[in-house]
């Protein structure tokens, strides 16, 4: 068997190509570089020469203030595992059933429901009657738990996402599951959610990383210290930093050398590490839920 080989315009083309992207990815990565070696940066050096991609002085002062009380750490830890994996699966669930519903033909009413659900995208009753709504009539203030899990169960616009991935399923597949006596539970958790996998493992990345890096729910219904999710522990710990180094300029006294420039790249190694681990288990479901359906013929 003769393999063919390529052309000569062919081969520059793949090399160009191959640069191209080499440059691009360079570029990306540059940024995740930067920051993991200002993590490492003596703070006065920062303020000095600037940041760099190499560290001029090396320093782990950074990391040394914010793992001062692990226990603190490794407990926002927790929380944020906690709440983004029962967040992630609950959510991803209700999503792709509310989507499943919508994507039939034979439901009278999905036209009607679908419209409901796109309305509150285009429209909000805004954030104070919606706290007054959360504390007041649900009382999560008293269930911090389930106050930074409940509020972003539901996403229209995943739910949408779905919907239509679920649309171009043909329905003869289901038609033949009911003729075999299947019920619309079973057909949905034996034949759509295997089937959707690739638009399911997509959304299933955006809920988990929307988990991980809230903040606010934190912010808005939790006072006690150990439900502090990871994100909104490190918001806290920067604000304190930024304040004694604010009473330290205005009183004139020396409080103590705290940094600031060297703690928030710290802050991002922390809160983005293993959230990046995540992508590669998801990536070819990642590319395929984004690509599949683009051409069709």
């Amino acid at each position: 068997m003769r393999v063919q080989r390529k052309s000569v315009s062919e081969r520059i083309f793949n090399i160009i190509g191959y640069i191209i992207l080499t440059i691009m990815a360079i570029i990306a990565v540059i940024p995740f570089v930067m920051i993991i070696s200002s993590s490492v940066t003596a703070e006065h050096t920062i303020l000095k020469y600037g940041y760099s991609l190499i560290p001029k002085e090396f320093s782990t002062q950074a990391y040394e203030k914010i793992f001062g009380f692990p226990d603190d750490v490794l407990r926002a830890y927790w929380v944020t595992l906690r709440n983004t994996f029962i967040g992630s699966i609950i959510g991803l669930f209700t999503t792709a059933m509310t989507a499943y519903v919508l994507s039939r033909t034979y439901f009278a009413w999905r036209h009607k429901f679908s419209f409901f659900f796109y309305f509150t995208t285009l429209f909000s009753g805004g954030i104070v009657p919606w706290y007054i709504l959360c504390v007041r009539y649900l009382h999560l203030k008293d269930m911090p738990m389930i106050a930074q899990v409940a509020p972003y169960l539901i996403s229209v616009f995943n739910m949408l996402v779905i919907k239509s991935f679920m649309q171009s399923i043909p329905d003869s597949i289901t038609e033949a599951a009911k003729i075999d006596g299947a019920g619309e539970f079973r057909i949905f958790r034996q034949l759509m959610l295997p089937l959707s996998k690739p638009v399911l493992a997509s959304i299933a990345l955006f809920i988990a990383i929307g988990y991980w890096n809230d903040w606010y729910l934190s912010f808005m219904f939790v006072d006690d210290a150990a439900h502090y999710s990871l994100q909104f522990y490190l918001y806290k710990i920067l604000n304190a930093a930024e304040a004694l180094a604010r009473i330290s300029s205005l009183s004139g006294y020396h409080v103590g050398e705290m940094p600031k420039e060297n703690i928030k790249m710290a802050m991002a190694v922390i809160a983005t590490g293993p959230i990046i681990l995540l992508y590669p288990f998801l990536q070819k479901y990642f590319v395929k839920g984004l690509t599949i359906g683009a051409v069709k013929g």
